[in-house]
């Protein structure tokens, strides 16, 4: 059973504007959590269905790398699909509201081993889910004052 993480944010922007800051990499530095750098596999960026990246955790020395692609895109929607220490997907949806954009974050996953599994649940899921919270609160910011 794939274990999932879900969150969700109230926006004072449009539903475009929130989509920028998770489409365009410079605007997503902006908000990934410091340890976590995010770059293309190719020469550009892109989040187009088949667009690849790397995801990579900045632990000193072991710099633990989830390869992901672009598996779902339309307007408003940016699906990732993951492989590595983690099998899953990183679903961004922007919902128009009368207020700006309801935006939710689904991240889906299994740990295919067992001992990182372990691992992640007993000291990482519960700053997983605490970290998904900060990140969307500072996506907030960016998208507001952009």
């Amino acid at each position: 059973m794939p274990q999932v993480l879900e969150q969700s944010i109230q926006i004072n922007a449009t539903a475009t504007v929130v989509e920028r800051c998770i489409s365009d990499l410079a605007l997503m530095q902006r908000w990934l959590n410091p340890v976590l750098r995010c770059e293309p596999v190719s020469e550009s960026w892109s989040t187009d269905v088949g667009s690849e990246s790397r995801f990579i955790i900045q632990i000193p020395l072991l710099k633990p790398t989830l390869n992901s692609v672009v598996v779902e895109r339309q307007p408003g929607l940016v699906v990732w699909e993951f492989k590595g220490f983690f099998q899953g997907r990183d679903r961004w949806e922007c919902q128009p509201t009368e207020k700006g954009t309801l935006l939710l974050n689904r991240f889906e996953f299994d740990i295919p081993n067992p001992l990182v599994s372990w691992g992640f649940n007993t000291f990482a899921a519960s700053w997983t889910k605490e970290d998904m919270q900060a990140q969307l609160r500072r996506l907030k910011r960016v998208a507001e004052n952009s």
